[in-house]
Order: C-alpha cells, then sequence, then structure tokens
C-alpha cells in the first residue's frame, strides 16, 4: 500500500496529531519547542550564536526520545521536514493556549 502524501499544512496536521499520541511524548515535544523558543530569543538579546547553533539539538533531541521511547514510531520530520516544523509549532501554540491536551484519551 502506497504511502499518503500530504500536500498542505492543513491536510498534514491531523496525521501529525495521530504521531503525537502519547502523554511523555507530547510533554517532551512541548519542552523541546518552548526551549528551542528560548534558545532563539536568547540568542537575540545576549548576541550569542551558540544559542542558534543549540535550538535543533533542544528541539529534536526532546522530540526523537518522545518518539523513540514512547510514541514508538518514526518522526515525520524524515518525510515531511517542512510540515513537521510547523507542527511542532502549532502543536505548541495548541497546547499551550488548551486547544489540545496533552493526555490523549483513547
Amino acid at each position: 500500500m502506497a504511502e499518503k502524501k500530504y500536500k498542505s499544512l492543513k491536510e498534514f496536521y491531523p496525521f501529525y496529531l495521530t504521531e503525537h499520541s502519547n502523554t511523555t511524548s507530547r510533554i517532551l515535544h512541548f519542552i523541546g519547542t518552548g526551549l528551542v523558543v528560548l534558545a532563539f530569543f536568547a540568542g537575540f538579546l545576549f548576541h550569542n550564536w551558540h544559542f542558534f547553533l543549540a535550538m535543533p539539538i533542544l528541539g529534536y533531541g526532546f522530540a526523537w526520545v518522545g518518539h523513540f521511547f514512547f510514541e514508538k514510531n518514526k518522526p515525520a520530520t524524515f518525510q515531511y521536514p517542512g510540515y513537521s516544523l510547523a507542527s511542532d509549532f502549532i502543536l505548541f501554540y495548541d497546547l499551550l493556549t488548551g486547544k489540545q491536551s496533552f493526555i490523549i484519551k483513547k
């Protein structure tokens, strides 16, 4: 069976949510994305490029631990890097505002 090809972020995001249904994984994604945002602003505030270098390590480090050890799936980043990155920030905002829950009812 051929894997579905997503043509828009709007079409991709529901799939992304199904790949992020573990509570611990969502918490790790939230922490990682939050640290990415903080590192971005710290890089500008302190005029230090080391913060910018740390951004992918922080973001992907937390997220990939969530995928490999808790979700037990392969991150969508490998196949849809742009949509996946955008969805990380959408999920972060949705969790922050309560639109999404950290705990998924199964």
